[in-house]
């Protein structure tokens, strides 16, 4: 009986304590649901990211009846990093990619098949949602010495900073979407950069014994990326430009594409297609005083590691 008493006198204490004023409130209070207030949200002005690409093949024969090169390995890589900024009218892109080729077989030797370093930076002041005011500077040149080969000879054709292709622009920038965009300038201004004194001596950059040349003309540069679909990507870029100075007629092309197909979550196929004409290379025809359309194809599988920030 005193159990139920007190039980009694138990439960009637929690309900009066229940209905005092400030208990209810603690009571919604604690019931509400939190929520962020926008302004309190800063939206990220730089966004970063990379891709790490590596592809390795090697074969080896042995009393190979049908015969080809005992041994035979081949290495490509591929480094991009970008940091692209964004702040109200305001934006400034940075993109870096190196690529490196190596093949070596017991009948060719070991020589590069591949090597660029390229570094476009382009700042933005936007007139409209699609149109930009920019400014542009473009960096391209290869690390290692390089040369052209021949059935019974080799020739030193490049090397770091020998060419170097320098651009400064400024221009229009359209960018209807987020992945394409259109940079055209009129008043371009290009450096090319003979470093070392053997290929400036030969003249296959320029005229011959000149270390730089200056050139001025129009500049446009077109850059797409897309998911083809949920296992293919595209990354391309075209650069056109036209020497007022020297034979404007004759347009210099820079065209690179790179497709990936995805496999795994770190393998994937690659195959890498570059197209260059430049009207002031003239290492090719009979007497290497000529300039050609150059093409340059890899196909790989490999590693592909995308970073994103």
């Amino acid at each position: 009986m005193k159990r139920t008493f007190f039980i009694f006198l138990l439960i009637n204490a929690i309900s009066s304590f229940a209905q005092d004023p400030s208990v209810k409130n603690l009571q919604t209070e604690a019931g509400k649901t939190i929520t962020k207030d926008a302004a309190d949200t800063i939206p990220a002005t730089w966004k970063t990211g990379g891709i790490f690409s590596l592809s390795l093949a090697q074969g080896s024969l042995r009393n190979w009846a049908a015969g080809g090169d005992e041994f035979s390995l081949s290495l490509n890589a591929y480094i991009n990093g970008h940091a692209f900024y964004k702040k109200g009218k305001h934006s400034w892109d940075n993109n870096l990619d190196i690529y490196f080729g190596y093949i070596k077989t017991t009948s060719l030797g070991a020589r590069k098949n591949d090597d660029r370093i390229d570094f476009l930076s382009k700042y933005g002041y936007a007139l409209s949602k699609t149109l930009s005011v920019a400014g542009l500077c473009n960096f391209r040149t290869q690390l290692f010495d390089g040369f052209t080969y021949s059935d019974t000879s080799r020739e030193f054709s490049s090397a770091f900073m020998s060419p170097a292709y320098i651009i400064l622009s400024p221009g229009l920038d359209y960018h209807p979407v987020s992945n394409f965009s259109i940079f055209f300038s009129p008043i371009a201004a290009r450096w090319v950069i003979i470093k070392d004194n053997t290929i400036a001596a030969k003249g296959f950059y320029g005229p011959a014994g000149e270390k730089s040349v200056s050139e001025f003309g129009a500049f446009v540069t077109i850059n797409y990326t897309s998911n083809l679909n949920k296992t293919v990507s595209y990354k391309g870029r075209l650069d056109l430009f036209s020497n007022y100075k020297n034979n404007p007629e004759n347009i210099d092309v820079f065209m690179e594409n790179l497709f990936a197909a995805k496999l795994s979550n770190v393998l994937s196929a690659t195959w890498s297609l570059d197209i260059i004409y430049d009207d002031d290379a003239k290492l090719f025809g009979p007497n290497q005083n000529a300039p050609r359309t150059q093409l340059k194809s890899l196909i790989g599988v490999g590693l592909l590691v995308k970073l994103q920030k």
